[in-house]
């Protein structure tokens, strides 16, 4: 009787220590990888058309962190979910209880078959340490912190494919002071070292300037790291119509040579709730800036899954979409077309 129960013991033991390795085990999904302008998966080219949460801490507080989003991201079509962390969310809920929400955001990613990027959602100058507002102040010493226990923790996770090292860079037109192109390149080619440093296979997406609008710098000097992709935020208001031409020349071209992912895109109405610049405008800008994807290999994600923050894509925690919510789902749906 006792060598029975002793045995069951350890049946026990070896099933709880068989689920706790399988929760901490890294994702199933292909490692993502870099070759020439390309994203790769399993040996083929791979172009990423997702769509980009709120804030983890507020979808969190709000009660709807969990795996039903996940299910409606999935079925909008997408194939990858970017995380805004916003610094201030990042402090106020402490790295170990953030980590957590990251940790369940991956899992259901992982089981529906997305990849995540994790964003560092920070907008502002990172040399002087001077931002847009309150939520996004951080320090270099943070912002490197950041993505040393980012690539320390998900080191070997394949789902995680993507850091994006800094949202929105932007002086504001002076008013945040100074940072040039050279300051940028050494701060981001740091921040890669103490990624891959610390065993991480992520892709780092360097944004450029001007509210990561303007990657016109790479074509001189590019980033000093391989593996790497570049971004932009190419909102409607930043250029004048006919969009295409300026496109190429601001951020276009770099998608000859470098993998490009535009992980903002979007448009409200004039006349609609959460209307602002830089984004205001109809479907023409929709269709413009996924035929000009498809043409050019180029990826992109939408902002923002989220019924409150702008501009949103569906109205109500139904997911009723929104009229920019019910363009990209079609154009999800469609494979990004």
């Amino acid at each position: 009787m006792k060598a029975l129960l002793l045995k069951q013991i350890l049946v026990w033991i070896l099933l709880l220590v068989t689920a706790a390795i399988s929760a901490q085990s890294p994702g199933t999904l292909s490692q993502v990888t870099v070759a020439g302008n390309k994203f790769m998966v399993a040996g083929k080219a791979i172009v990423f058309r997702g769509l980009d949460a709120s804030d983890p801490d507020k979808l969190a507080k709000e009660g709807h962190w969990n795996r039903e989003y996940f299910e409606a991201v999935k079925s909008w079509g997408a194939n990858i979910v970017r995380f805004p962390v916003h610094p201030a969310a990042w402090r106020s809920r402490g790295k170990t209880d953030y980590i957590k929400l990251l940790d369940e955001g991956v899992k259901w990613a992982t089981e529906l078959g997305l990849y995540v990027n994790i964003d560092w959602h920070s907008i502002g100058n990172l040399r002087t340490e001077m931002y847009q507002s309150m939520m996004y102040e951080t320090t270099r010493k943070e912002t490197y912190e950041f993505w040393r226990t980012m690539s320390s923790h998900y080191k070997g996770n394949t789902t995680v494919a993507f850091f994006e090292l800094f949202n929105e860079p932007t002086v504001m037109n002076g008013q945040l002071g100074i940072c040039t192109w050279q300051d940028w390149k050494q701060m981001n080619e740091e921040m890669i070292l103490i990624i891959r440093a610390n065993g991480s296979k992520a892709i780092p997406l360097v944004a450029g300037f001007n509210w990561a609008y303007d990657l016109t710098p790479v074509a001189s000097e590019p980033i000093n790291a391989e593996g790497i992709a570049y971004v932009s935020h190419p909102y409607p208001m930043k250029r004048p119509k006919p969009w295409e031409p300026k496109w190429t020349e601001d951020w276009g071209f770099a998608a000859k040579k470098y993998p490009v992912m535009l992980t903002e895109i979007g448009f409200c109405g004039a006349d609609e709730r959460g209307a602002h610049v830089p984004v205001i405008s109809d479907e023409s800008y929709g269709d413009a800036i996924t035929k000009y994807c498809n043409d050019n290999g180029i990826s992109y994600s939408v902002w923002v899954f989220d019924p409150q923050w702008a501009p949103m894509l569906f109205s109500d925690w139904n997911f009723t979409p929104t009229r920019q919510g019910r363009y990209f789902k079609q154009a999800l749906q469609k494979g990004g077309k």
